[in-house]
């Protein structure tokens, strides 16, 4: 065993004595140190290279704006590039010099994700930094290019692909790490194995519930494999709380529409808010690979990141094997994992 393998297997140990304590004194300890945390504190990202999907709005253009203003270089992923290109001109007038290059993906379409990481790998010979970031909620159902639901493929099959597409260019970065958008919702979710088109019966917030889960299952099993192959490179999962998005008000149609994107907006953060848990995973090195960053206020909705908890359901080995499996037959992409130099 490795001198990592040992510090994630005792990380593992102190995490599961964590949640046997529940909301103990430690936690709360933890939780007060890191309220504090905000996008000020994030280190100088000059010399990173990072990806950032769904990057022209929402969580992902604060994610951009945030590290491009500490000197990261940031290639936008967006599905829409006459839009894509309007981030790039506003960060630029609040940031002279910021790095950024906009590139097309449609996640939902696995040619259009092959297509994109052909195009980073000749422009980039190593990344730094992946936020699997863009996502659909709630719309009504369709099948992607491939013939899959559209939220499952979208939220999840095409980051899975990506992030396997791209590994290799992520091991010899610096600090490389894989941030993974899920949900608080992955908690009340379950995978339709035997529905996953949603042919027999569909529910709009339930398959959007189901790829949030998948994107959980997904970032803890990654961790786990790049752990035993001695990679480099860190898997972490965030969720943003409640954040007012385009994506209440884009997909949603009907009462999901009016509850998320009216009634309840209120009681959103704004996405510079949202944004802090994926910022502080891909940023802050005490970040370990395995962990899960959410908000720290009540019922995760709000608040500075902190570290929370993944539900069993998203921990169970035997279904991260079981969607690993589903997914590279579904992507025709397989992971080379990379080991030490």
């Amino acid at each position: 065993m490795t001198q990592r393998q040992e510090q994630e297997q005792d990380q593992e140990q102190q995490g599961q004595q964590g949640r046997g304590q529940g909301q103990g004194k430690g936690q709360g300890r933890r939780k007060r140190q890191e309220r504090r945390w905000t996008s000020e504190q994030i280190p100088d990202q000059t010399g990173r290279v990072f990806v950032v999907t769904g990057a022209n709005s929402g969580l992902g253009l604060a994610t951009t704006r945030a590290v491009a203003r500490r000197g990261a270089h940031v290639v936008l992923a967006v599905r829409d590039e006459d839009k894509g290109r309007r981030a790039p001109a506003g960060i630029a007038e609040e940031h002279p010099g910021a790095s950024l290059e906009v590139r097309r993906i449609d996640l939902a379409d696995l040619d259009s994700v092959r297509a994109f990481a052909d195009a980073v790998r000749t422009a980039h010979p190593r990344l730094d930094v992946l936020v699997n970031n863009a996502g659909v909620m709630a719309p009504p159902r369709s099948l992607s290019a491939q013939g899959h639901e559209s939220q499952f493929a979208s939220n999840h099959l095409g980051h899975f692909a990506l992030t396997g597409l791209l590994l290799d260019l992520l091991a010899p970065g610096t600090d490389p790490v894989v941030v993974t958008v899920s949900s608080a919702n992955h908690r009340k979710a379950s995978l339709f194995f035997d529905d996953l088109t949603g042919e027999r019966h569909y529910s709009p917030m339930g398959y959007y519930n189901q790829s949030k889960l998948a994107n959980a299952v997904f970032g803890h099993a990654l961790h786990h494999r790049l752990s035993e192959a001695g990679s480099p490179v860190r898997s972490v999962l965030a969720h943003p709380g409640y954040t007012a998005t385009g994506l209440q008000t884009d997909g949603p149609v009907g009462m999901v529409k009016l509850l998320f994107g009216h009634l309840l907006t209120p009681l959103a953060q704004d996405p510079a808010q949202g944004a802090l848990p994926q910022l502080y995973a891909a940023t802050d090195p005490s970040v370990a690979s395995g962990e899960f960053i959410g908000p720290d206020g009540m019922a995760e909705l709000r608040g500075g990141p902190t570290r929370v908890e993944l539900s069993a359901g998203a921990a169970d080995a035997a279904t991260g094997r079981r969607l690993w499996e589903l997914s590279e037959r579904a992507t025709g992409v397989r992971y080379a994992f990379p080991t030490p130099a």
